[in-house]
């Protein structure tokens, strides 16, 4: 059975008075100054005395580059987007807004928020009101100057530390429940169904959305070891592919806190800390994990009440949670409204038309591990401030509180480190077969509600009831490589599998994605010319080869010449194409993509088909001397041209004229392409009217360190730039870079800093906010 934390009304009451007294008390000005620092691109250097200090100067810059943008997800995580926009409008991610003030509401409620407060280490807490305070500072003082056109308005309101726990909520349940929003708001007993029915467009946009997440935010990562790196210290590719838009919109900067902090990189909005970055003696990255985070519970309901569900043999209620949206009606007045969420011991009653549907037999409900996940900013924290890779493996360890992604990782010794140490719900292969019926498959994984046996298991080692300790997931440290691009744990380093897992964990001997092929092929391949350089780690992202071409493009060009009925257009542009996603190539690449999207949808295309002895090269080959191959090669290629043509695309169209991100007004060209084609510089992007191609998400923060015995050397950008305002000057520049492929020195030494071309500081006190004075240098 489930045993989540409970607090009384009177613990309650005390925590979240609690809450507003310590943040009152800890928002008394500190004597201590605050340098922001900026370097080409605008990027900050923060440097406090303490962390109050740290997280002020975060939230005051932060602010200043993207205070629209975090305007607009407080909104969200509290659930008041009906309320200010009205019940038509969606969010950035395509969710209605009803649908999403009810997920939001029935996940950030009173009791959740001070339960993950009350966790929370003293430092923590101080980063966090410090952010709070700056934030608002920062906002106040742009209130005075006229707020962004984006973000007139009376949803526009400072924050508190509440919101900020919401924003770490939202996150840590986007590989899980997240991806359930309309799902659980949708949930109605089989007596109302007209609810769940009314929602048909929603679900689609959900589910488009729920197979998009590991393409929206996917990831590359390779370290390289003494064995193999240019110099026998640590080097490591830093590659993820994250939205360009919204809540998970990285934001780059460096902090120090002299004597116990120093760490470079970048963190998604609202977040105090570093996700991914270096420091003195290490550099680490995440790539979004392929273990199982939630899983399903399929109720056997009572015959005499679609409401209550059996359980060891017993019936019991479904609990009924009352939520209460604040909608806006179309006279302007706000008018409250109510919706009632369902939950089992096991969680809240997920209804999901035609997939997961609550009849008169069954229900389902979903229970994410992340939900009790309150450790997850104690373990950045941590991370950021690890002095070798032991000490970083031993944080991950005690603490346990990284989410839904791997951590790869070098330091300066030339070792090299992967972890699958994810928080994943403890459910053995046995119980796995006991529990669950095969013929669902491992997909989605749905567990026998009716039996309380079926609940996870519980072991003493773990950080957290319910989940694998440690000890019992995948990591590997070697001296050579390793390497992740979103598949099992299987083949990070081919030269020693991590095999036996449970499948909520890992699993074996399945295919892997293309692009983690293209880095295993291209690391053998350079082991045979020498030791590796930074330069050899950047040109996998920048020469932006289509890995599936070098599989499949010879065939495709046979049966262009061997088959009279191939379109001859397409023919034309796939011969003259150079297999790469660069600006200047041509239409052949959105041919090859067109083509493939639509036959990787069968398995019987291949030559030769996948074989778990020789994964890193197969499937292979296009069999197009069957019928059945061919005759789908034919249509393709047909309806591509017919795409194409609609699109108003010209024979001697570039890639960098369809592919592109608009930014005030302007647009950049960009290179790169799908991920599925093993693209490894992955950019995902949707169509728009004029027959262009909108960037959404991909490459985003990009890094490669490298060690020597002074310290790091890093280079790398901000794919999207550091600022989301369309006005600022640091709303594009990053993106031009990348879109010449040009990377920066990343400024981290003192020497550094200071000898950047663009160099400016500003310098804070809270004290200054009764003045309104800010001291510059």
């Amino acid at each position: 059975m489930i045993i989540s934390r409970q607090l009384t009304r009177l613990s309650l009451a005390g925590v979240l008075l609690g809450l507003s007294v310590a943040a009152n008390a800890r928002s008394e000005p500190q004597p201590s100054a605050v340098d922001i620092r900026r370097t080409s691109f605008g990027v900050p250097h923060i440097r406090a005395e303490n962390e109050r200090g740290l997280g002020y100067g975060i939230g005051y810059a932060y602010a200043q580059d993207n205070l629209c943008l975090m305007a607009n997800e407080i909104v969200t995580v509290n659930g008041e987007r009906s309320r200010y926009f009205g019940p038509d409008q969606f969010t950035i991610e395509e969710r209605a807004n009803p649908a999403s003030d009810v997920f939001f509401n029935w996940l950030n409620t009173p009791q959740a928020v001070a339960g993950f407060w009350q966790a929370q280490t003293p430092e923590v807490r101080d980063l966090i009101d410090g952010y709070v305070a700056g934030y608002n500072r920062s906002l106040a003082e742009r209130q005075a100057q006229g707020l962004p056109a984006q973000c007139q308005g009376d949803w526009v309101r400072p924050i508190a530390a509440e919101d900020l726990v919401k924003l770490t909520r939202r996150l840590l349940v986007e590989g899980g429940v997240g991806q359930f929003a309309e799902a659980l708001a949708g949930a109605t007993p089989p007596a109302a169904v007209a609810q769940a029915a009314d929602g048909a467009q929603s679900f689609q946009l959900a589910a488009e959305r729920q197979q998009r997440f590991a393409l929206d935010c996917g990831s590359n990562a390779v370290a390289i070891g003494s064995e193999r790196s240019f110099n026998g210290r640590g080097m490591l590719l830093a590659n993820p592919h994250f939205p360009w838009v919204g809540g998970m919109r990285f934001y780059q900067m460096h902090l120090t806190i002299p004597g116990k902090l120093d760490v470079m990189g970048a963190a998604l909005p609202g977040l105090p800390m570093i996700n991914i970055g270096f420091n003195q003696h290490l550099a680490w990255t995440h790539t979004v994990d392929s273990s199982k985070h939630f899983t399903l519970y399929r109720l056997q309901l009572d015959p005499k009440d679609p409401t209550r569900y059996v359980l060891d043999g017993k019936s019991l209620p479904l609990d009924k949670q009352t939520l209460t949206v604040n909608v806006k009606q179309p006279d302007g007045q706000v008018k409250p409204v109510s919706h009632v969420v369902y939950s089992s011991v096991f969680g809240p009653v997920v209804q999901w038309p035609g997939k997961l549907d609550w009849d008169n037999q069954f229900a389902y409900s979903l229970r994410d591990a992340n939900l009790e996940n309150d450790r997850v900013l104690q373990q950045w924290y941590a991370m950021n401030r690890a002095t070798s890779l032991k000490d970083l493996q031993a944080s991950v360890h005690t603490i346990q509180g990284i989410p839904w992604v791997n951590t790869l990782a070098a330091d300066d010794q030339g070792q090299t480190l992967y972890m699958n140490l994810s928080v994943v719900p403890n459910v053995n292969a046995d119980k796995l077969a006991k529990c669950s019926d095969p013929r669902i498959g491992l997909k989605m994984i749905v567990l026998d509600g009716s039996n309380s046996a079926c609940a996870w298991d519980i072991d003493p080692n773990a950080a957290q009831k319910g989940i694998y300790a440690a000890e019992q997931l995948p990591q590997l440290l070697r001296k050579d490589f390793v390497q992740h691009s979103n598949d099992s744990a299987w083949l990070v380093n081919p030269a020693q599998p991590l095999t036996g897992f449970s499948p909520l964990i890992s699993q074996d001997s399945q295919p892997l994605g293309l692009r983690s092929r293209f880095a295993l092929d291209r690391l053998g391949a350079l082991a045979k010319t020498g030791k590796l350089a930074a330069a050899d780690l950047q040109r996998m992202v920048m020469d932006d080869q289509v890995y599936l071409a070098a599989q499949v493009l010879p065939d495709l060009l046979k049966f262009c010449s061997a088959d009279a009925a191939a379109q001859a257009s397409v023919c034309a542009s796939l011969k003259a194409w150079d297999g790469r996603a660069n600006l200047d190539s041509g239409p052949g690449l959105v041919h090859f993509q067109n083509v493939m999207q639509t036959l990787q949808q069968s398995p019987d295309i291949w030559r030769v088909a996948f074989d778990p002895k020789d994964a890193q090269h197969t499937p292979r080959g296009l069999a197009f001397e069957r019928p059945e191959v061919a005759n789908a090669l034919r249509e393709a290629m047909l309806a591509s041209a017919e795409l194409t043509t609609k699109m108003g695309l010209k024979p001697d169209i570039r890639w960098g004229d369809i592919q592109v991100v608009s930014s005030g007004g302007q647009q950049t060209p960009i290179h790169g392409g799908p991920g599925p084609l093993g693209i490894y510089n992955a950019i995902q992007s949707v169509p728009r009217t004029d027959g262009k191609l909108e960037v959404v998400s991909g490459t985003s923060y990009l890094q490669i360190v490298t060690f020597d015995e002074k310290g790091p050397h890093a280079q790398g950008l901000l794919a999207f730039s550091l600022s989301s305002d369309p006005a600022s000057k640091y709303a594009r520049d990053q993106t031009l870079a990348f879109s010449q492929k040009q990377l920066s020195v990343l400024p981290f030494t003192e020497q550094q800093i200071k000898a950047d071309p663009q160099y400016q500081v500003q310098t804070i006190r809270e004290s200054d906010e009764k003045t309104g004075t800010v001291a510059a240098q």
